[in-house]
């Protein structure tokens, strides 16, 4: 008999966490075909090779930003005419993550544009995540640097994932951001691993950064252990006001080029196309799927920036032969996230993947 070919086999190589800056450069280094069939054979080891995650990003609170992240519309140092909003009320997150679920999200993300969190605001953050949970959607917010109490806040409102990139490679990181240490990105994520929430941990490219530092940022998370279960990829959107306003953009090749990277490194991870992928053509899309993404942000914003439309979507997958994963049963999920914390990745405008 035929073997299913969206089985995934028992058989699966070892995870690494010791990735060495020359290892990867020289996966970057490989002829293009021979990169893309290396990470699709290893992608069909760990997933169903035509199967997608769809994830939804809200911004709960939006503008007023201390940080000076170079690529951010929201920060405050920057006239970008964004619209500052304060935090948004739990039952207008919850109506969009219904809408969310009802256009076949199973993962629903908010984002809130703070250095890091106020106890006092995270009461109305566990509101939302419980509220949310309750549907039968995954949960993940991003919301700044975290105290090692606030994560567990968080897990016992059953958070299942938290969201903070490293964006780019420790030697280029202070070119994009002065006012948050490389440092202060991986305590969060100690702080986040020990509560028992999941990781969703990626970076942005096309930042005017060169390819030896997409291979930092690359070997950064890889050797992050466990791996982040999430990572997001974002292709930088320029925004005017922005000091990256202007940079040179990556190229469709180059951005394929990182996502089979990353697929390789981290082969058991969701690797996510965040944002970026409204100026990216069909083409670049389907090659990045089949280079190993097999997550997307669906609907059409991303905290800040436009998302390519879900009809556009749709048509792309239905193209493609690809198929959407399922969602979690409210039951399942609501005895997975009882009591115990953690349960079961933005913007290249942001700091959420």
């Amino acid at each position: 008999m035929a073997a299913d070919a969206s089985s995934v086999p028992t058989s699966q190589p070892a995870l690494r966490h010791d990735w060495t800056r020359a290892e990867v450069e020289a996966l970057f280094a490989l002829p293009f075909n021979d990169l893309l069939f290396q990470a699709q054979s290893l992608h069909r080891q760990y997933h169903r090779p035509n199967s997608v995650q769809l994830s939804t990003l809200l911004s709960i609170k939006t503008g007023a930003c201390p940080e000076d992240c170079a690529y951010c519309p929201q920060s405050v140092r920057f006239e970008t005419g964004l619209k500052k909003e304060p935090l948004l009320d739990v039952e207008v997150v919850l109506e969009a993550a219904r809408e969310a679920k009802d256009n076949g999200a199973t993962r629903f993300c908010m984002g809130a544009a703070w250095r890091s969190p106020k106890d006092r605001d995270l009461e109305r953050v566990e509101a939302m995540v419980r509220g949310v949970k309750a549907m039968g959607l995954e949960t993940c917010v991003t919301l700044g640097m975290l105290k090692p109490a606030q994560a567990e806040r968080l897990a016992g409102a059953g958070l299942d994932y938290y969201n903070h990139n490293l964006d780019t490679s420790p030697e280029y990181y202070g070119k994009i951001i002065s006012t948050r240490t490389y440092e202060d990105r991986l305590d969060t994520l100690a702080n986040v691993r020990a509560a028992g929430v999941k990781v969703c941990c990626g970076g942005i490219v096309g930042m005017g950064e060169e390819q030896s530092d997409r291979a930092g940022l690359l070997q950064q998370l890889a050797n992050l252990s466990p791996h982040p279960e999430s990572v997001p990829i974002n292709d930088l959107v320029q925004v005017a006001g922005t000091p990256l306003k202007g940079a040179d953009s990556l190229g469709g090749i180059e951005f394929v080029r990182v996502i089979a990277v990353a697929r390789i490194l981290m082969p058991a991870s969701y690797v996510r196309l965040s944002a970026g992928r409204t100026a990216m053509s069909d083409e670049t899309q389907a090659l990045a799927f089949f280079a190993g993404a097999n997550s997307i942000f669906y609907g059409e914003k991303l905290l800040t920036t436009e998302n390519p439309q879900n009809a556009r979507d749709r048509a792309l997958l239905v193209q493609l032969g690809i198929q959407t994963e399922g969602a979690v049963a409210p039951s399942a999920a609501a005895e997975a996230g009882a009591g115990c914390g953690a349960g079961a990745a933005a913007a290249a405008t942001s700091c959420c993947g």
